[in-house]
């Protein structure tokens, strides 16, 4: 953790501030990396993910650490009203919807030193899409210990709810987080295309309810086949969850009919129906090879492959991102 910056009492400056976090990083691992791990309480700030919606989806680690805050800054409607009413209502709470980082930074500093617990909650899980990092770097340079504590991302509750997983055994073996182009991300940048042309890939699009008639166009002009299934999850998990499914032909329209324009879960690919899937290794004579295998289907608690584990709050130009 770097020594705290000269700065006044009362003025921040973000962006010097993770330019040098930036160059430190580059220069040396943080110790911290190798004393603690997720389920660490640690010292400092935790910026916790509230989960996709229902506050049950909360993790008990960050179910504790809310019930002990005294500060809880939240993103906002994003976060289902209903979690802080039932974890939150003993303490103070402010949106950080509409707040910069000049007015966020020093808001959660001075009530850390003032000794306050200070909770910093984010939506979904502040590792995707989050602009998690660029906080937590403001304050680490003025002397403010910061980490993460993980949520649910909205990929994860949607799957729940299609009854289905992200990967199948000879449907898709790979999971593609991204969203698609606009005032954040370039047309170069865009790679949705990309990940759709490869087959076996569920492309999970965060931040693209209101670009999704737009990029369903994009790839069919790209010679996508038309027929690929599609399904839009709006609030995975809150109480007025809709689930919307067609193709990569027919969804635009649906959603454009929906009305919906924010905070929906689009998931493309084979995977989105569950059907088609090859039984996996895991079940028959290859899960019988022993503790000591590397191979991919080892026994154990594994979904399909031992290391098929993935960790992962929202307004796609606000420092929130909806998981």
């Amino acid at each position: 953790m770097s020594e705290p910056a000269e700065t006044d009492a009362d003025e921040t400056d973000p962006q010097s501030a993770i330019d040098a976090q930036g160059e430190q990083r580059r220069a040396e691992l943080d110790d911290r990396i190798f004393e603690h791990n997720a389920g660490d309480e640690q010292d400092g700030i935790p910026f916790v993910g509230a989960g996709p919606g229902d506050p049950r989806l909360l993790t008990v680690a960050g179910k504790e650490l809310l019930e002990e805050a005294d500060l809880v800054v939240h993103a906002g409607s994003l976060v289902n009203s209903e979690l802080l009413e039932e974890y939150c209502d003993h303490a103070e709470t402010v949106s950080s919807i509409g707040k910069d980082l000049e007015e966020l930074i020093p808001l959660m500093r001075d009530a850390h030193e003032d000794g306050d617990n200070v909770v910093r909650l984010h939506s979904g899980d502040p590792a995707i899409y989050g602009a998690a990092l660029e906080q937590m770097d403001a304050l680490e340079h003025e002397g403010v210990p910061t980490y993460f504590v993980p949520g649910v991302t909205s990929a994860f509750a949607a799957s729940a709810t299609l009854r289905t997983q992200l990967t199948l055994n000879e449907v898709s073996n790979h999971v593609a987080f991204t969203r698609p182009q606009g005032k954040t991300l370039t047309e170069e940048d865009d790679h949705i295309g990309e990940f759709v042309e490869m087959g076996d890939v569920t492309t999970c699009i965060y931040l693209g309810t209101h670009a999704v008639a737009d990029t369903m166009d994009r790839l069919i002009d790209d010679g996508h086949d038309p027929e690929i299934p599609v399904a839009v999850v709006y609030h995975a998990s809150w109480p007025d969850e809709d689930v919307i499914y067609g193709t990569i032909g027919t969804i635009g329209e649906k959603i454009e009919e929906a009305g919906y324009r924010a905070s929906a879960m689009v998931i493309i690919g084979d995977a989105v129906t569950g059907a088609g899937y090859e039984r996996s290794y895991l079940y028959d004579g290859w899960a019988d090879r022993g503790p000591d295998s590397d191979g991919d289907e080892a026994g154990g608690d594994a979904s399909d492959d031992e290391t098929e584990t993935t960790d992962d709050s929202a307004n796609p130009d606000t420092t929130e991102a909806t998981q």
